[in-house]
């Protein structure tokens, strides 16, 4: 296992953790694999806007190429480079389809940063809440059906958000939603930011502007071979939806991109391109043998794609790329069992959630990745005593709405029925459980003290764990 020194400056301590040995389960999507990729980035490409390097807030050349790859790649009419995240992507997007006083129809497992552009635009949010899944606990697909009832109560919004696929990997049926959406005339906004993989094979659930949504904002450094904070913002109507994506992002983006971040872009693009089919076909392999394995774990409990439509009827397809392991029937916490990858198996996963972990598989990874996964997967599952049934998932139902946020500090056995001041979330996924100026309900309560007790850190807006 690696182990930091308290004195090591930053580049030291990473260039110690890269040399350690640790299997990246996780993001980022490259994997750190330079033999793939190449060791030249970056301080030798880090310049500024110099004569024939174009300029990311008005691409005419090089980066104009760059973008057009990218909407070509994606199917969609524009692409935008992003350098800053999604996170960037989403606030621009929302504003750029919205003004001030509009109401927005959106998912309640929206990131965080969805919540950012709707206080910051001053929108009214009408909350779609997707069902939990009864088995692992999971939040489940936004159904076609509460966004046609949600457009039906509200045919005046100015736009619908979703997440698709989730961190979990959970997807929506996106081409359902955009046709109820373009029944009334209003514009899909699709956050895929863990979905920057989908379309390039079969195997995977499709791309979410080639299902019909207006706009989206993908992070290709998640599952892709990309530097962190390397994104797209996605619009289908080059007419309609460039010009104003194009004036707010030069309100979120920074005004000096970083050159080796947009070179980082360029070469995922090139390589999706040039390699993408021969690359997702090994990828595919890996994971279908992945899964084949997996389904032999008896105490805990992988969340397949194969057994979906009996066991998960909530979700509309998963992401194959995302492994979720549920470890409840084996007696564990996520944080448990992440702790045991870590220590025993020198594995780093994505995710810990109070009932099951999250591993991130990409095309990046090492040949023998998968297989230790399983492996470790297997021999923990053999020393677990397997329950007879695995407990109920429980069932959270977020906040109700109204109410002013304000307010001082209350306990938290106090805080049910009260008006929340700020918003308390787990990071990662991002997603809020109390969103500020909710009413505060008994459910999000023991959310937050089950969250807690299983080791998984919160955090509200205020920094406070």
């Amino acid at each position: 296992m690696y182990e930091s020194g308290a004195g090591d400056a930053l580049y030291e301590r990473l260039s110690a953790y890269a040399a350690s040995g640790m299997i990246p389960m996780h993001v980022p999507g490259h994997k750190r694999n330079s033999g793939m990729l190449g060791a030249e980035l970056p301080y030798d490409i880090d310049v500024t806007e110099l004569p024939g390097f174009d300029n990311l807030h008005d691409m005419r050349g090089v980066l104009l190429d760059t973008a057009d790859l990218a909407a070509a790649l994606y199917g969609c009419g524009r692409a935008f480079p992003l350098v800053n995240g999604s996170t960037c992507g989403l606030l621009a997007a929302v504003r750029a389809f919205t003004s001030r006083g509009d109401t927005v129809i959106m998912a309640r497992n929206c990131h965080m940063s969805v919540y950012s552009a709707v206080e910051l635009c001053g929108l009214k949010p009408v909350y779609i809440t997707p069902e939990t899944d009864g088995v692992s606990g999971i939040t489940c697909s936004v159904s076609p059906e509460s966004v046609a009832g949600a457009v039906a109560d509200n045919p005046g919004c100015a736009l619908i958000i979703i997440t698709s696929p989730t961190y979990e990997g959970v997807v929506s049926d996106v081409a359902a939603i955009a046709e109820a959406a373009r029944g009334r005339s209003i514009p899909l906004l699709v956050d895929e930011a863990h979905g920057a993989h989908l379309g390039f094979s079969d195997y995977f659930p499709a791309q979410a502007m080639r299902e019909g949504a207006d706009a989206a904002v993908v992070s290709l450094h998640k599952t892709l071979p990309a530097l962190t904070q390397c994104a797209l913002a996605l619009v289908r109507d080059p007419l309609a939806g460039y010009d104003a994506m194009r004036r707010e992002l030069s309100v979120f983006q920074t005004s000096s991109p970083s050159y080796v971040l947009l070179a980082s872009i360029d070469r995922c693009l090139r390589l999706l391109a040039a390699r993408g089919r021969r690359l997702f076909d090994a990828f595919e392999d890996r994971l279908r043998r992945f899964d084949a394995r997996v389904g032999e774990l008896g105490a805990l409990r992988a969340i397949r794609r194969g057994n979906m439509a009996a066991a998960h009827p909530g979700f509309y397809d998963l992401d194959p790329g995302k492994i979720v392991i549920s470890a409840r029937g084996a007696g564990l916490t996520g944080p448990e069992l992440a702790g045991l990858l870590r220590a025993e198996y020198r594995i780093e996963t994505e995710m810990a959630a109070a009932d099951y972990i999250v591993a991130v598989a990409t095309v990046c990874d090492g040949e023998g990745y998968l297989d230790a996964l399983a492996d470790a997967l297997l021999s923990i599952d053999s020393a677990c005593p397997r329950a007879a049934q695995a407990p109920p998932a429980p069932c959270f139902r977020c906040g109700a709405g109204g109410g002013e946020s304000g307010g001082g500090a209350a306990a938290l056995g106090y805080a049910a029925g009260a008006v929340a001041a700020e918003s308390v979330w787990a990071y990662p996924p991002g997603r809020p459980i109390i969103v500020a100026g909710e009413v505060i309900t008994e459910d999000a309560v023991r959310e937050i003290r089950r969250l807690a007790d299983a080791g998984v850190t919160l955090r509200a807006a205020r920094g406070e764990n």
